[in-house]
């Protein structure tokens, strides 16, 4: 017995249950197993007469547990071991078998294997047989086995399984193969095959084939099934891809080479070959009148219209070629979706690498195409710029600058040469050829008279300002940014820019506007103000004199002033491009010495203006000639009065402080007069007033000393007036107290008496209850409310009168109160007219002593110089009169000629520290 027995008898299960039971039950199959699966595992090498005899037993025991009769149906078959030879013969049914004591059972009863119909099944080990099909046996008489063969049976007689068979593949159903589809089948080993011709084919070990349906294949055990191959169905206006596995013929008889791909196009059921892959349905790409495929060749070939292309050419395939396309193998598509390029008679285009009229591509050369037309984009065409441009339209005041890339003949048979620019003014159409670059488009400048631009030649450099016209540029000439430096740029846009100027320490955050720099520089000069113009070209300056509206020309630069200012006077804090010619005042802090050593902190205000004559050149250029007036004038006041001061002591300084400052800074004239003014010859600059408006201790101390003597007189006069007061208000509050007092006796007085007349009364009533109990007691009870009433009456009356008497003493309180209010206020304010009429007395003689010193003649002048000149700017401008008014404020038409003209004797600008 094999060593295979178990498996084999273990694959018998599914063919017959009956015995599979019967074997189960059976006593002697365990131990029969058992030995068996011993002797599979036991060396036959280590045997010893121990083991032998012992395997002699257990046979024996076995032999003599199975029945010594063994009945076989007709369609049962066992297996018999005859223990002496060692053999296992087969015994097939109908048959009675009487089992000798050397013979043991070592398999079944068990059913043969029946086949079906169209079935087959697998065994392995198959016995030999010889040519005319019988069973070959050795000289032992055991059947001889193909081990590790298979043997494939088909329908017929059942048939009994040999020892060593095994039933690998019990009876299953032949495999249909349906219409449209096939088998691909696979040799294992090399066989010959019966041809449907009545001939053979050699198989060789790796073939493959294909057994095409309708049909039912019954298998080889030399073939296996690779796998089930259905038919494709090729739609009309479809293909499939397919590519070759390896070299190969296919079912038109073409040879392909493995990796090979193409194109089935013949609509209808497609089965492909063993050796064909189909990729994908190639679906096709529509075209219309607007979409157009751009197309190119992975390889030389010839295309489905006949066409050779060559490996990388590009081409288009249009409406015109055809209406839909499937891509071949061989090309690829490069953009499937190419839309039309449509250009309407406002429309042109320039085309980069255009295709002529032979089909050859003109690297590098542009062409241009207007509309109306159509067109797709050939391979390596494209839109300068991307998109189609529309006709260039000028207005009246528009141009075109151009300028020629290449040597062309322009309109009017005219030559262009490279780098020529000449300008297209409108009206007009233009479309620039594909030699002109459109350098820039722009408009003519409209100018008023008050406006204008800085124009540069771009041949000669000059450049000139163009002011009060509309001005178009010409081919040379572009605009020219005029450079400022960065005060001049934030004083020009300083919201409150006048005459005074600004402190840009104050206003570091400001930011300019930015300025149109190519625009003429304008600056409108205050009122009574004066600006210096330089000019760096011909070195030579101008000034103008406000108002008035200065623009610069190319060469020009303001001349910025950089004063002095605060109290006391710093350098640089304030900016300005416009000098204010007065009158105006200025205040300084002055620190000066006694001659006893006490250091005072004077604070002085100076009247001043300049004095110069417009219509001298030589006065105009001196007033700019000192940079910083404000404190080169202070600085020669300051140090005037130092000086005085030192030689006074501090208490003739303090009663005779006024002259004394005033005879420092403005001297003594030779009758022993004092001066009236004090001027600078270098600027023109006249002093003609000093104030003297604080003078303060600088030592703290004694600062103190008098501030709180001050502060001491006042509180002592306060407080006596708040006590006479108090005195006043207290006496009045006494006498009502009094009057209270006594008026509350009499209303005790009063109480009493009527408290008297109620207990007479009562004994009246009592005396009458006794005469007549019913009616006294009425008239008792009348006369008790009627003496209740007048009770009530009397004593209203008396809280009437005390409410009185106290509202009056409250008046009479407020009165005095109030009096003593009003005389406190009075004398405060007699104290206050008497310091405003010494205010205005002093004010008024300040203001004699002004108009004594300017003088009539110079009042006069001053009159006369406002309406003369604003007659001469009317006059310049070539206006006759000018009415200005926002709309919004009514006019007094009596004042109009005067406010035409300008208002005389106009009141000096406010002064600026």
């Amino acid at each position: 017995i094999t060593s295979s027995e178990p498996q084999r008898i273990g694959q018998r299960k599914p063919t017959s249950t009956r015995t599979h039971r019967r074997r189960a039950t059976d006593p002697l199959c365990a131990p029969r197993a058992h030995d068996r699966r011993q002797q599979k595992h036991r060396d036959p090498g280590s045997s010893t007469p121990e083991s032998t005899l012992r395997e002699t037993s257990t046979t024996a025991t076995m032999s003599d547990m199975q029945p010594a009769i063994i009945r076989l149906n007709p369609t049962q078959y066992c297996h018999i071991l005859d223990n002496n030879t060692n053999v296992t013969r087969v015994v097939i049914g109908p048959k009675t078998i009487a089992r000798q004591d050397h013979e043991l059972k070592v398999h079944g009863p068990d059913e043969m294997v029946l086949i079906p119909p169209r079935h087959y099944c697998i065994v392995k080990n198959p016995v030999k047989r010889d040519a005319d099909g019988k069973v070959t046996l050795d000289d032992k008489l055991q059947v001889h086995l193909l081990y590790g063969e298979e043997e494939i049976r088909t329908e017929g007689a059942p048939f009994p399984l040999y020892p060593g068979e095994v039933l690998k593949l019990g009876p299953t159903a032949l495999s249909i193969v349906p219409p449209q589809s096939a088998l691909r089948l696979g040799a294992i080993r090399d066989f010959v095959q019966p041809g449907s011709d009545g001939g053979h084919i050699k198989r060789a070990a790796g073939d493959e084939w294909l057994f095409v349906g309708p049909a039912t294949y019954t298998p080889r055990v030399e073939v296996s099934i690779l796998d089930t191959i259905r038919a494709t169905i090729v739609k009309p206006g479809t293909a499939l891809r397919i590519r070759a596995r390896q070299h190969m013929k296919d079912s038109s008889g073409t040879e392909r080479q493995a990796g090979e791909e193409w194109l089935m196009r013949n609509a209808g059921a497609y089965l492909p070959g063993c050796y064909e892959i189909i990729e994908e349905t190639v679906f096709p790409l529509v075209l219309t009148e607007r979409r157009a495929i751009h197309m190119r060749a992975v390889r030389t070939f010839t295309d489905e219209y006949g066409v050779h292309r060559r490996a990388g050419e590009e081409w288009l395939l249009t409406i015109a070629e055809c209406e839909t396309h499937i891509q071949d193998v061989h090309e690829e598509v490069v953009n499937a979706d190419l839309g039309i390029c449509a250009l309407t008679r406002s429309q042109y285009c320039i085309v980069r690498n255009p295709w002529d009229e032979s089909g050859k591509q003109q690297m590098g050369r542009l062409e241009l195409r207007r509309g109306e037309m159509q067109f797709f984009l050939k391979p390596g065409e494209e839109l300068v710029g991307g998109k189609t441009k529309d006709v260039i339209v000028l207005a009246p005041d528009e141009a075109l600058l151009l300028k020629a890339k290449q040597p062309f003949t322009d309109t009017g048979d005219v030559q262009r040469t490279p780098g020529d620019r000449w300008t297209v003014v409108g009206p007009t159409e233009y479309v620039p050829p594909v030699e002109v670059e459109v350098v820039k488009r722009y408009c003519a400048i409209p100018l008023d008279e008050t406006e204008g631009v800085y124009v540069r030649n771009i041949k000669t450099g000059s450049v000139e300002t163009v002011i009060g016209r509309t001005y178009l540029l010409g081919p040379d000439e572009e605009l020219w940014e005029k450079p400022l430096s960065e005060n001049v740029e934030r004083l020009l846009a300083f919201p409150q820019n006048d005459s005074k100027g600004v402190k840009l320490s104050e206003h570091t955050n400001f930011v300019p506007e930015p300025r149109d720099r190519t625009k003429v520089v304008t600056y409108r000069t205050p009122h009574n103000s004066a600006i210096q113009v330089y000019d760096y070209r011909q070195k030579t300056s101008r000034v103008v004199w406000g108002p008035g509206l200065v623009m610069l020309q190319p060469d020009e630069q303001f001349t910025i002033l950089s004063l002095s200012g605060g109290k006391p006077k710093k350098q640089n804090q304030i900016h300005s491009l416009s000098l204010s010619l007065g009158p105006d005042f200025m205040t300084d802090v002055v620190v000066v010495e006694t001659s006893d050593h006490a250091r005072l902190q004077i604070q002085l205000s100076y009247n001043w203006n300049f004095d110069v004559d417009r219509s001298n050149p030589e006065d105009a250029s001196k007033i700019f000639q000192v940079p910083d007036f404000v404190g080169d004038a202070c600085k020669a006041i300051a140090s005037r009065v130092r000086g005085a001061v030192a030689s006074s002591t501090f208490d003739d300084f303090h009663k005779n402080s006024a002259e004394i400052i005033r005879c420092a800074v403005f001297g003594r004239e030779e009758d022993g007069s004092m001066r009236e003014k004090f001027v600078f010859p270098n600027n023109k600059l006249v002093i003609t007033n000093i104030d003297i408006q604080s003078v303060e201790p600088v030592d703290q101390k004694t600062r103190e000393a008098l501030s709180f003597s001050v502060q001491q007189a006042i509180e002592i006069t306060t407080k006596s007036q708040q006590e006479s007061a108090r005195h006043d208000a207290e006496r009045k509050a006494q006498e009502a107290e009094g009057l209270l007092e006594r008026q509350k006796l009499k209303d005790e007085i009063a109480a009493e008496r009527a408290r008297k007349d109620l207990l007479e009364l009562q004994a009246e009533s009592s005396a009458v209850q006794s005469s007549g109990h019913a009616k006294a007691e009425a008239r008792a009870r009348a006369e008790a409310k009627q003496i209740e009433m007048q009770a009530l009456l009397e004593h209203a009356k008396l809280e009437s009168e005390a409410r009185k008497i106290r509202a009056e003493c409250e008046l009479e309180e407020q009165k005095s109160k109030h009096e003593a209010e009003l005389a406190y206020q009075r004398q405060k304010d007699e104290l206050e007219i008497a310091r405003l009429k010494e205010i205005s007395r002093i004010e008024a003689e300040k203001f004699s002593q002004t108009i004594d010193a300017i003088g009539a003649d110079t009042i006069k002048s001053i009159a006369q110089a406002g309406p003369e000149m604003q007659a001469k700017l009317l006059g310049g401008l070539g206006l006759s009169s000018v009415l200005i008014t926002d709309g919004n404020s009514p006019i007094n038409l009596f004042n109009t000629a005067k406010g035409l003209m300008g208002q005389a004797g106009a009141d000096a600008l406010p002064g600026a520290e």
